[in-house]
């Protein structure tokens, strides 16, 4: 039998291909975007990953999502350090989120609330991809827009409590393939899992948007 992490890996394959190269991530990793465009994507982070985490201590006894409620992935203070850097000290004053990061937040709390599985989901869709495809953004935001490496501005994609990235992502995928569900619930999760990812593509939709291209 298939180990459940790649049913979930394989399932939403296409869903994570078109998140990735939306319009408007394509054009902020190319550079034709200001980073006015990146500082409004951190912003819209800060509230989905508020979202994952303000509900995360009260699912660390459930037996399903429990084990991946792991304090070392948390990214709410890298992304105030960031906004802080890219806003000014006063960057709360200005904060707002697009409709379409409102519905993304929403469901990762609805699922928090009623559905330990679908919380699985929204946590793998968006932490795993930061210790992975993150890093790219941070390489080219460093060098887009000048700041130091691993500091200020790029906070939210050092893992500075993840001593061995590639160690904990294998360690990840084992407790997906342990995670307590039966088939009917772990096809629900990966349906959960392209959601979160169709969600995720929303937000870039709107974001591109916000920030198109002038002709």
């Amino acid at each position: 039998m298939e180990p459940f992490s790649t049913v979930i890996r394989t399932a939403s394959h296409e869903q994570h291909v078109e998140a990735e190269t939306s319009t408007f991530m394509s054009d902020l990793l190319g550079g034709r975007l200001g980073v006015d465009a990146y500082a409004r994507y951190t912003e819209q982070l800060w509230f989905v990953y508020g979202a994952l985490e303000d509900e995360a201590g009260r699912l660390a006894s459930d037996p399903v999502a429990g084990p991946f409620i792991r304090p070392e992935l948390f990214r709410r203070s890298a992304l105030e350090r960031d906004l802080a850097h890219l806003r000014g000290a006063g960057w709360r004053a200005g904060l707002s989120a697009l409709p379409a990061t409102l519905a993304y937040a929403e469901r990762v709390r609805a699922c928090a609330r009623s559905w330990p599985g679908g919380y699985v989901a929204h946590h793998y869709t968006r932490y795993l991809g930061d210790l992975s495809g993150g890093q790219i953004i941070r390489d080219r935001a460093e060098k887009a827009w000048g700041f130091a490496r691993k500091g200020d501005g790029v906070r939210f994609y050092v893992f500075e409590e993840v001593g061995n990235p590639a160690a904990f992502k294998r360690e990840y995928r084992e407790l997906l393939d342990a995670v307590r569900a039966d088939d009917l619930e772990k096809q629900r999760i990966v349906a959960e899992c392209r959601k979160a990812f169709a969600l995720n593509t929303g937000v870039f939709r709107a974001l591109g948007e916000e920030f198109p291209l002038s002709a």
